[in-house]
């Protein structure tokens, strides 16, 4: 496992050397508009009428308002916003999120999914219509047309809401998903654990994080900045099942000791003993993917679990929950070139192999089972299976400008969000990078979160 040169370095990374990414081409939008729709409704296939419209928890909204507002967000940014001053944020009315909260969305007057369906195929052809006569090629294009900005915006917006409505079809009531498996996880190699079983040297330096991508990073991820971190040792793997497992039958979950004041308060209220989703049967444990229950695979990282619950393993370890930097940094920075990586397997968009990325596995796999997914560092799986927790608040980087609106970012800064890296099984690989910042409450354990710790030295 390689280590940092001892001597500060400022790091320039691949990802920003260019201000602007390349706009792609109008058939290049319209080929991914598809595919992202195609996804959307291969997801929801399996779901009757009633789970359509049921809110299978109050922390989520019904499947059938989040397909309505995945079409109604697309007409607003590439039809009413697109060629003029921005209108609306979010349009007005039913499929507004700050009009309606998560909570309030299954009394709102749904309509069906045929009528639902007619909508979005409308809203559709107009949008491939404005598309065919929108200038992508300009010298001096608008903001939102930068790169392709926008389309690349709507995009992800889709492919984020497909990660939400999976957290939603895990939740549900009555009768599990019957998830569409298409795709298979792949399986590790007898000593692929063992080989990320340790810890990573990152030596003090100066570095650059962030992104100056104004194609496809978000106005949170931007711009690239220098910081100072000071030497850590940071875990070669995601925590495994097998790892959390011995915190929890060693009492982990009884040892105030090991807990914040506010993750004890959690505890106390949430009456949690394991992750989310794991049951006991006697001596034994067995946890539910959707529509498949299974003894726990002691092999693949833990998942479902809160800040807390990582940040109390973190502590019974011996250690701590990185920085979102730290983590950054051990998942891009490349000593052989002095240079940062977009994914911590170089420059390339994800393929079937790099990592456990594109939802349709349905689970996670073994820690070692995707060779490729490995940074310069020695860190496996730093993206895919599961987000990961770290210790940072969610908050602007220095010279952080709004960018397309405050609601998508900047109304969530603030010490009420702890910030998450990496992406999971369910996350679409375009909607993933190293410099990607997804947040969220630090009690929720409906994501398909996890974590690895950090050491300082």
């Amino acid at each position: 496992m390689s280590n940092l040169a001892d001597t500060a370095v400022t790091m320039t990374t691949a990802a920003t050397q260019v201000e602007t990414t390349a706009s792609p081409s109008k058939h290049s939008i319209a080929e991914r508009l598809t595919e992202a729709r195609a996804r959307t409704l291969l997801l929801v296939a399996p779901l009757s009428a009633d789970d359509l419209r049921r809110q299978h928890d109050p922390l989520m909204s019904p499947i059938q308002w989040d397909l309505g507002h995945i079409a109604h967000f697309e007409e607003l940014w590439l039809t009413r916003n697109l060629s003029g001053p921005i209108e609306f944020s979010e349009m007005p009315g039913l499929y507004n999120p700050m009009e309606h909260p998560r909570s309030t969305r299954a009394k709102l007057p749904l309509p069906s999914l045929a009528e639902l369906l007619r909508v979005a195929a409308e809203i559709r052809t107009d949008v491939l219509e404005v598309l065919e006569t929108t200038d992508l090629r300009s010298q001096n294009p608008p903001p939102l047309l930068r790169g392709g900005f926008v389309y690349n915006m709507v995009l992800q917006h889709e492919y984020q809401h497909n990660e939400t409505m999976l957290q939603t079809l895990q939740l549900k009531q009555g009768e599990p998903y019957r998830a569409p498996r298409i795709a298979c996880a792949r399986t590790a190699r007898g000593s692929a654990v063992a080989r990320f079983d340790g810890m990573v040297r990152v030596e003090s330096g100066n570095y650059s994080v962030g992104s100056d991508d104004t194609g496809s990073a978000y106005d949170n991820e931007r711009p690239a900045h220098g910081v100072h971190i000071g030497a850590f040792d940071m875990d070669a793997s995601p925590v495994t099942n097998a790892a959390y497992l011995a915190f929890v039958q060693d009492g982990g979950y009884s040892r105030p000791e090991l807990w914040s004041p506010e993750g004890q308060a959690w505890l106390a209220q949430s009456q949690a003993n394991a992750p989310k989703y794991w049951m006991r049967d006697g001596d034994s444990w067995t946890t539910r993917s959707m529509d498949v229950t299974a003894p726990i695979a002691l092999d693949h990282p833990v998942c479902h679990v809160c800040y807390y619950e990582a940040d109390a393993f973190a502590r019974w370890s011996g250690k701590r929950l990185p920085t979102e930097f730290e983590w950054e940094i051990a998942a891009s920075w490349d000593p052989s070139s002095r240079s940062s990586r977009i994914f911590p397997w170089g420059d390339d968009p994800s393929a079937p192999l790099h990592a456990n990325l594109d939802q349709l596995t349905f689970g996670t796999a073994p820690v070692g089972a995707y060779s490729d997914n490995v940074s310069p560092l020695g860190c496996y799986g730093m993206i895919g299976d599961v987000w990961e927790w770290t210790s940072s608040d969610f908050s602007g980087y220095p010279g952080y400008t709004s960018f397309p609106y405050p609601e998508y970012s900047e109304v969530f800064f603030g010490t009420d969000y702890k910030v998450l890296r990496g992406g999971s099984w369910a996350t679409r690989p375009r909607a993933v990078r190293n410099s990607f910042r997804n947040w969220d409450f630090p009690i929720r354990r409906q994501i398909f979160s996890g974590f690895r710790c950090a050491r300082d030295v």
